[in-house]
């Protein structure tokens, strides 16, 4: 459960985020050509005060490249 910065109001989650007009949603990946996909955002909004955040809830190949990161 999620709850909001600003009010304290839980927020409903697991929204996707799509670009207006297309059908396709957001994703993560690294910066260059031909990178993994590291995620789809995904949003929560509080039904209060309209406040938003996005998230990614597959973490797992993101914790893998901070950890080949700190290897650097």
């Amino acid at each position: 459960m999620r709850k909001c910065l600003r009010c304290a109001t839980e927020m409903v989650e697991d929204l996707d985020v799509k670009v207006e007009g297309g059908v396709y949603g957001l994703k993560v990946t690294q910066q260059g050509i031909f990178k993994d996909n590291l995620g789809k955002f995904k949003c929560a909004v509080c039904p209060e005060c309209g406040y938003s955040e996005i998230y990614v809830t597959e973490l797992s190949k993101v914790k893998k490249l901070a950890l080949n990161n700190k290897k650097k």
